[in-house]
């Protein structure tokens, strides 16, 4: 390893200069380390082996330092954890189940997790990977909206991990800006899911990852069965998360919006988003209406209805856009590639037929009839094939005709009375959790 004689960050051996502050590099073991005030960690060797160059980040849980592993000669990432952290047995747990589960799933796409180790000065460290980018979350505030080409090429690689996950019956349920890291490579963004702590386990109903007393999730990538704590959430839920983070890039704003935890809750039990079609007007990017309907389907309110799995939804994405082939191809091909091809088909699906606001029946009735009808005859496939194109892998691929929720007749006032006395009850119950949850 090399190292910057300025800012102490470390470089692989064939590097020259440093990017930050244009110094030469010299070797790591050579390079002295600057001392930062107040942190007595700074210089140290952490866990026998780590030894510590330089604060990268603070957060709420810890302290994030670039770190040289003696024994492997590569920077690795080092988070202590704060000691009020250390004494908190529920957020220690969550450290721990994240380094046991990350074991479990090494991916291109997944951060690698390495080691959970106690500290000399009575703290933990959870060791991983050093990543060189930045979180989406900090992309997002810089630049507002991102280019199709960009956010297609980012849910396809979240696509790849988390269906690998998935197939485990693991369920992320803390997919949101901040734990998606891009890594930028010349053809583009190498993507990173980060954070596997607040994980769900659905291969064994007896093992619970999750503590209880927790609040899991983020309220603005929450689905609504997380949003009311049912143990029926299963791979569906994330489906919904990368929708709203996906929503959110091509938009610039979240899909459901609120002042606080229940009023954003609130918004995604009982409203519709607007279309993104609509809502990307004026913005950077145009965003034809054929994603209108990829969005409808996967902020479905019924988990059964929604599209069935990560990769699915990864390639209604991209298919909406026009794109050809899928997102195992879509994840490794260059940025630039990817550009053209949108461009060259972003005229003709912005003329192809999308959903119409008033299109959409209320929230606890799924999508009304109207989608089935004129205003897709114009659609591309798949589209134009109605919600059963979505072929969800181990998923529910509705028929037409099933597009309403099973228990509500289509034509009958007093089935559709007893319906919205008891979804009214529902949404009730779900708020009061939410504000317990919350307050």
């Amino acid at each position: 390893m090399k190292a910057c004689s300025e800012c102490g960050r470390l470089y692989p051996e064939d590097a020259g200069f440093c990017p930050v502050d244009g110094k030469q590099l010299v070797s790591a073991t050579q390079a002295p380390i600057a001392a930062a005030d107040g942190d007595a960690r700074i210089g140290q060797i952490m866990c026998n082996r780590y030894q510590v160059r330089r604060v990268v980040a603070d957060g709420g849980m810890g302290r994030v330092y670039e770190a040289l592993d003696m024994q492997d000669r590569r920077n690795v990432a080092l988070k202590v954890l704060h000691p009020d952290v250390v004494t908190d047995d529920v957020s220690l747990e969550r450290f721990k189940r994240e380094f046991e589960v990350s074991k479990l799933l090494p991916h291109d796409h997944i951060v690698e997790v390495l080691e959970f180790q106690p500290t000399h000065d009575g703290s933990y460290a959870l060791v991983m990977e050093f990543l060189f980018g930045e979180e989406l979350r900090a992309t997002l505030k810089r630049e507002g909206v991102l280019p199709p080409e960009r956010v297609i090429r980012m849910a396809s690689q979240i696509a790849l991990a988390l269906d690998e996950a998935h197939a485990r019956k693991l369920v992320h349920r803390d997919l949101k800006p901040d734990n998606v890291f891009l890594c930028q490579t010349r053809e583009g963004d190498i993507a990173k899911i980060l954070d596997f702590g607040s994980v769900k386990d659905k291969s064994d109903p007896a093992k619970k990852l999750t503590v209880m007393g927790t609040t899991i999730g983020s309220p603005y990538y929450m689905a609504p069965e997380q949003a009311q704590g049912l143990e029926t959430l299963d791979h569906r839920a994330d489906v919904w998360a990368l929708a709203a983070i996906c929503y959110e890039c091509i938009v610039g704003t979240v899909p459901f919006k609120g002042n606080n935890g229940p009023s954003i809750l609130l918004e995604i039990l009982t409203k519709e988003p607007t279309p993104p079609s609509a809502a990307a007007q004026g913005k950077p990017h145009a965003v034809p209406p054929t994603v209108d309907r990829v969005m409808l389907h996967a902020f479905k309110k019924n988990p059964g209805q929604r599209i069935g799995s990560v990769g699915a939804f990864a390639d209604a994405l991209g298919q909406a856009y026009g794109l050809v082939g899928d997102h195992f191809q879509w994840a490794k091909q260059p940025q630039d590639q990817l550009a053209a091809s949108v461009a060259e088909k972003l005229p003709q699906m912005m003329q192809a037929g999308g959903v119409q606001r008033g299109d959409v029946a209320d929230s606890f009735f799924g999508e009304s009839e109207a989608l089935a009808g004129p205003a897709l005859a114009s659609a591309p496939a798949p589209y134009a094939a109605g919600p059963q194109a979505y072929a969800p892998m181990g998923g529910y691929a509705p028929a037409p005709e099933d597009d309403v929720p099973m228990g509500v007749p289509k034509s009958n006032s007093f089935g559709l009375l007893v319906a919205v006395l008891v979804g009214g009850i529902a949404l009730l119950v779900g708020v009061v959790l939410v504000v317990v949850l919350f307050r």
